[in-house]
């Protein structure tokens, strides 16, 4: 028996003890809307979200019947399909830790999956475009992406338009596989949308994940990663610019629940105009089995004018010592005057010097994509975000 093997029977040993122990920021979830109580804003998970702000999707007061239209460019080889409620393929690793979550779980009429078959190994992204039709009514969604088994896959997810939006993604890569997925929030200025993304990692299975929130009034996104067997890699990218009034949240969890994995979790932001508000939730449990693991977070933000407000909260919960590495950072400052002052003594006037500045912080990130389409097409909308908001007042 190999050492993975060995670590994949105490696993096995384990799943039952692992799973009572609980995480003291992400409690056991429910698929019953009735063991979720109505957030009132003093919760944990809830206190840094404007409630009001979010047409009812928190408290059930929201108005149904909303709509929204969905386009998919793939080849014939990517299953596609409308699936029922009752569909085995729905819930398999993830239930709904929240209000929101599990409302949207009761709400849905029909799930998307999509699927790569093992070993097939795609050259050119599968896009999927989501168009809201309106924000007067809730929209509820469930997504299954499910990779096989040594396939190869780009995933992009772009959203647009108006709309008030709810619901859950299943991500599963399976053994060998590899997957980025590219998920953009572009959507107009009254849009609201909370979704949560949950990610299962095979054996030496490679998972990479970019989040990009640009529009919309009120964006929540949650994302968490577990692990099937010894050998998986994670690394979760973000990405996001908040302007006047708006709020954009991201939360994080990876969960260490198998021996010999890698994490690694680096999430940007900058904000610029009165009441823009963003929020940055990490955390990494470190389960007593997941002995050999490496992990780090790091959230960095740019704030550009007064009147802005960023929280960023790293954690860790360690449960085990025999591990290789865990750390997190996080910080939140302005421009750095000595950048400005270069580029200024070079002839470059103050407004193109912080375009410039805003620029190179967030290419680091887009950088990472690895996709060069996917990179430009990052890098343009970042463009056309400094062109709005980098001429306004400090």
């Amino acid at each position: 028996m190999t050492l993975l093997d060995q670590a994949a029977a105490r696993v096995a040993g384990a799943v039952e003890s692992a799973r009572k122990v609980a995480s003291r920021l992400h409690p056991p979830g429910s698929f019953d809307l009735g063991d979720h109580p109505v957030p009132t804003g003093r919760e944990e998970a809830w206190r840094f979200t404007p409630l009001k702000r979010l047409k009812g999707l928190h408290d059930g007061t929201f108005v149904a019947g909303g709509s929204a239209r969905v386009e998919v460019e793939a080849p014939p080889t990517v299953g596609w399909e409308l699936v029922d409620r009752g569909d085995p393929r729905l819930g398999r690793i993830y239930i709904p830790n929240d209000r929101v979550a599990a409302q949207a779980w009761e709400s849905f009429d029909q799930a998307r999956v999509l699927s790569v078959p093992p070993g097939l190994e795609l050259d050119q992204p599968v896009l999927v475009n989501v168009f809201g039709t309106g924000s007067d009514a809730a929209v509820f969604n469930h997504l299954v992406i499910d990779i096989g088994a040594n396939a190869r896959a780009t995933i992009v997810l772009q959203h647009q338009g108006s709309t008030t939006r709810a619901g859950n993604a299943e991500i599963i890569v399976g053994d060998g596989a590899s997957l980025m997925l590219v998920s953009v929030q572009d959507w107009a200025d009254d849009a609201v949308h909370l979704a949560h993304l949950h990610a299962r990692v095979g054996r030496d299975a490679s998972y990479r994940q970019a989040l990009v929130s640009l529009g919309g009034d009120l964006v929540r996104m949650a994302s968490s990663v577990d692990f099937a067997d010894p050998g998986g890699e994670a690394e979760l990218l973000g990405l996001y610019f908040a302007d006047a009034g708006q709020h954009l949240e991201h939360r994080l969890f990876v969960d260490h629940n198998a021996p010999h994995t890698r994490s690694n979790v680096d999430y940007r932001g900058a904000l610029q105009g009165h009441g823009a508000h963003t929020v940055w939730i990490g955390d990494v449990l470190i389960r007593k089995v997941a002995e050999g693991i490496s992990t780090y977070e790091s959230n960095k933000n740019l704030v550009l004018t007064d009147g802005c407000r960023a929280d960023s909260v790293p954690n860790l919960e360690i449960e085990t010592g025999e591990i290789e590495g865990a750390g997190h950072a996080s910080t939140t400052g302005r421009f750095d005057d000595e950048q400005l002052f270069y580029l200024r003594s070079r002839g470059i006037d103050e407004a193109e010097a912080r375009r410039l500045v805003v620029h190179g912080f967030f290419a680091d990130i887009i950088r990472k994509v690895g996709v060069p389409e996917i990179e430009q097409r990052l890098l343009e909308a970042v463009e056309a975000e400094l062109a709005i908001n980098i001429g306004l007042p400090s």
